[in-house]
């Protein structure tokens, strides 16, 4: 039943089969746009916005964050993309093809007269038998791999990229910047932040000139040619002021009547900079870094105390500085008494901070930090587009790294993951005696729709390597002697069959945990909704009737 009526307080009211109908359509068509992205012989996707700025990328969450949306179910899976972004970093595209998957086969149960209450409680029941099925028998524990397991991981993320050629040369990058950054918290947990991780981009050159940089690198110069280049057991003050010859504020007028009045006004702007200086050197500062400006005559007194000064530098690189340096980013020199001071406290420190030409640029590197250690990524490209590309690649392998090494724990790639669980969820639901085992049933045929996708978009025939797929998941899950089957996935260069854990093809398994969970509990929300209320936008240029009556004389007497 489905009705659509038009409501007293100006809107309209759709509900019933209708709205869920066009929450699906919204969600599949979501799902079709960033479908053919997926997997490592994934195409990429060109967007320009309002302005003509061009992106060209096959990142899911970049793709559909950049698209301007109005439905508000299909908003959901864009949130849902995001999400899977920052909590993983990698899988954004799946994700979204599972959640839109979800919803055509529960749509497809309630037009069969199943209650939607019934389909959710089914697709519940079935994703915590997913990820325990995971965490039980398909997680491998990193231990028992070999090697080079993480360079492995970094590999199957960075097949789909754009720098997916050079896996090898990235792979082994990526994994000695993650692990420079290892840190242990005060709870004793290995933690290893990708914010650690500068990376940053220079024109010209090919992808494989990129290079890692040990200590955090910041494409920026000295303020002046004069300056010391390098600074031995630096302390380094990071501020956010203005370093510039003090003026008076905006609409301050001083009447003078003798000139000599003015020069002295004029010495003291000078000298209240100068003050601040001598006050920051003083503390024991030789590497002074600032958001703001630093004007010709206050150089002078930098370069006279034989410290390195820098401005115009970016405010979270500062805050990041500050944090691997264990310096406090000042804002203000002000204290509690209303005066001027800069407390040596405040000083970071490092080894060294060194000023060097690498590749066709001047960086300034920070090398030894006092408080943790950090690394940086110099990334070479032909253009914009390019480099824009190869920054989100690195940072979602930075970001599936950081999984694999917190977790330890990695599953089998290519498709192995979802045709396991399909064929095992079929048995749950053969196994149930309620009307949840339809939901169930569909929940594991609604997973296959990544090694079809995986296999379409490699331009392989998708209908004979998932039966056959299916096939090794279900002897190897029936006969004991044929465990080893359950690491099976796609080769989708070869079109054929293999075993992932043996090729190298490995995940995060929280990455599949996380991308299985967010992606019911998206679908769960949008089969939610059986009315939608749309309230009529207000016309602001209207005039109310008294107006127009008032306007057209029918009130004159």
């Amino acid at each position: 039943m489905s009705t659509e009526t038009t409501l007293a307080i100006g809107g309209e009211r759709t509900s019933g089969d209708d709205i869920r109908s066009q929450n699906v359509m919204a969600a599949l068509s979501i799902s079709n746009i960033v479908k053919t992205s997926l997997g490592p012989i994934g195409l990429d996707k060109m967007l320009v916005d309002e302005v003509g700025d061009v992106t060209i990328s096959n990142d899911g969450a970049t793709i559909l964050k950049m698209l301007d949306i109005e439905h508000p179910a299909a908003k959901i899976l864009v949130n849902l993309a995001d999400l899977q972004d920052q909590e993983v970093g990698d899988g954004t595209t799946s994700v979204v093809i599972v959640a839109a998957e979800l919803l055509k086969v529960a749509n497809e149960l309630v037009k069969q007269k199943i209650h939607p209450t019934t389909v959710i409680s089914g697709f519940r029941l079935a994703q915590r038998e997913a990820c325990k099925y995971i965490a039980e028998h398909l997680a491998i524990k990193m231990d028992t791999l070999g090697e080079d397991t993480l360079a492995n991981c970094v590999k199957t993320t960075l097949s789909s990229k754009i720098i997916g050629s050079d896996s090898d040369f990235f792979a082994r990058m990526v994994v000695d910047a993650m692990k420079a950054v290892k840190r242990v918290n005060s709870k004793g947990q290995t933690k290893y932040p990708v914010s650690a991780v500068n990376i940053l981009k220079a024109h010209g050159g090919s992808q494989k000139e990129s290079l890692l940089i040990d200590g955090y690198a910041l494409n920026q110069t000295a303020a002046s040619q004069m300056m010391v280049k390098k600074v031995v057991k630096a302390k380094i003050a990071c501020l956010d002021i203005n370093l510039m010859k003090s003026k008076m504020q905006f609409g301050v007028q001083v009447l003078i009547d003798d000139p000599d009045e003015l020069e002295r006004i004029r010495k003291r702007e000078s000298d209240i900079t100068k003050e601040r200086i001598q006050k920051i050197l003083d503390a024991g500062a030789n590497v002074i870094f600032t958001t703001k400006g630093i004007d010709d005559l206050s150089l002078k007194y930098f370069i006279d105390a034989g410290a390195m000064a820098v401005r115009r530098c970016k405010k979270e690189d500062l805050k990041r500085i500050a944090r691997m340096t264990g310096a406090t980013f000042t804002m203000t020199l002000a204290n509690m008494e209303g005066e001027e001071s800069f407390d040596p406290s405040a000083l970071g420190e490092a080894e060294m901070v060194i000023q060097e030409r690498v590749a066709d640029d001047e960086l300034i590197i920070i090398k030894g930090c006092k408080a943790h250690t950090s690394s940086s990524i110099l990334l070479r490209g032909a253009n914009d587009f390019m480099l824009d590309e190869m920054e989100r690649s690195v940072h979602d392998a930075l970001c599936s790294l950081k999984r694999v090494l917190e977790s330890n724990k990695v599953v089998p790639g290519g498709g192995a993951v979802e045709a396991a669980l399909s064929i095992y969820l079929e048995r749950v639901a053969t196994s149930l005696g309620s009307r949840e085992q339809l939901a169930v049933a569909e929940f594991s045929r609604a997973l296959l729709a990544i090694p079809k996708t995986l296999a379409v978009n490699a331009a392989k025939d998708a209908s004979d390597l998932v039966a056959k797929l299916r096939a090794y998941h279900n002897k190897s899950q029936t006969d004991t002697a044929r465990a080893n089957l359950r690491w099976v996935g796609l080769d989708l260069v070869e079109g054929t069959i293999r075993d992932n854990v043996a090729a190298g093809v490995l995940e995060p398994a929280l990455s599949k945990v996380k991308s299985i969970k967010f992606a019911t509990e998206a679908a769960i929300t949008i089969l939610r909704i059986d009315d939608m209320i749309k309230m009529q936008q207000e016309n602001k240029n209207q005039k109310s009737a008294y107006q127009q009556a008032l306007e057209s004389g029918s009130l004159d007497g």
